[in-house]
């Protein structure tokens, strides 16, 4: 796993370039989270990727005109719980909310 942490400008577009670059190459998102950063936006991402995908990623990665920063780290193995997405709210509601509804 590799761990990458994003800088960019909140232009338009910019996250969904980013992303398009993942997503191009056929590769999972293990995890996306995006935040604001005081005067600009960032992004880390969980990818599961081999070296050559690194250098493509991060190559593609610095030419878009509205990124700032890019670094990459690996990804430590057993801690990808704390990465995991969380269900949406609606996902505990189960048969409580089909009893209602008959």
């Amino acid at each position: 796993m590799q761990a990458f942490h994003i800088r960019y400008r909140n232009a338009q577009g910019a996250l969904m370039r980013i992303l398009n670059a993942i997503s191009r190459r056929g590769i999972d998102l293990t995890s996306v989270h995006a935040e604001y950063d005081g005067q600009h936006h960032s992004v880390m991402l969980l990818l599961d990727v081999s070296q050559k995908q690194i250098g493509q990623l991060s190559r593609e990665w610095h030419s878009i005109v509205d990124v700032i920063d890019v670094r990459s780290t690996v990804g430590l193995r057993g801690h990808e719980e704390s990465w995991a997405p969380h269900p949406p709210a609606s996902a505990g509601i189960g048969e409580q909310s089909r009893a209602a509804l008959a």
